[in-house]
């Protein structure tokens, strides 16, 4: 039977502004040996599906230098000192100048288990409409993109969508709609 392990200790070792590196020693209910572990705190992070009356998603383009790409993807970032839902509709704001009536909690994903301690909570909100001009952080360049919803299961297909937490929104999405892969109810 696996059993949790029992952290000994934890420190931060390095502070990135965004994420935090912490060493960990924690002792296996296996082995009883102690193992160092280096792990992400951060905060959790939130993605927004903003839906328009019309059926378009306000989603975004920007360059991640991760990988490398210009990638398509819907609003989202850092949870700060405020909620999950005001977070969500802040950055919704920040990156596209889009509102909603309506926001919907979809569900929370933990982005990678073996190294994060954070998850992403998704939000859908609808009648999502321009209210404002955008305000990107210093580092951010966004370009907004009305895409039909019924696209974006062709979009992850064709590999135009691939930034996995994007793609999990969207399955909160389809799955809790009933929609199925060919964009039908």
């Amino acid at each position: 039977m696996i059993r949790e392990w029992e952290l000994l200790d934890s420190k931060i070792d390095r502070d990135y502004r965004v994420f935090r590196i912490a060493v960990n020693h924690a002792l296996s209910p296996r082995t009883r040996e102690v193992g160092e572990f280096y792990t992400i705190e951060t905060n959790d992070w939130v993605n927004i599906i903003p839906l328009t009356e019309d059926g378009k998603v306000v989603m975004i383009k920007q360059y991640r230098h991760g990988s490398q790409d210009i990638t398509l993807e819907i609003p989202g970032g850092l949870v700060d000192d405020e909620g999950h839902k005001e977070a969500a509709l802040r950055e919704l704001k920040e990156e596209t100048g889009y509102a909603g009536e309506e926001v919907q909690y979809l569900g929370a994903v933990n982005p990678n288990p073996a190294i994060f301690n954070n998850l992403c909570h998704t939000y859908l909100v609808k009648n999502a409409r321009k209210v404002a001009e955008t305000n990107f952080d210093p580092d951010e360049d966004i370009e907004v993109a009305l895409v039909p919803l019924k696209e974006i299961p062709s979009l992850i297909e064709e590999k135009k969508i691939t930034h996995a937490l994007v793609i999990i929104a969207f399955h909160f999405y389809f799955m809790k709609n009933n929609y199925f892969h060919d964009g039908t109810k």
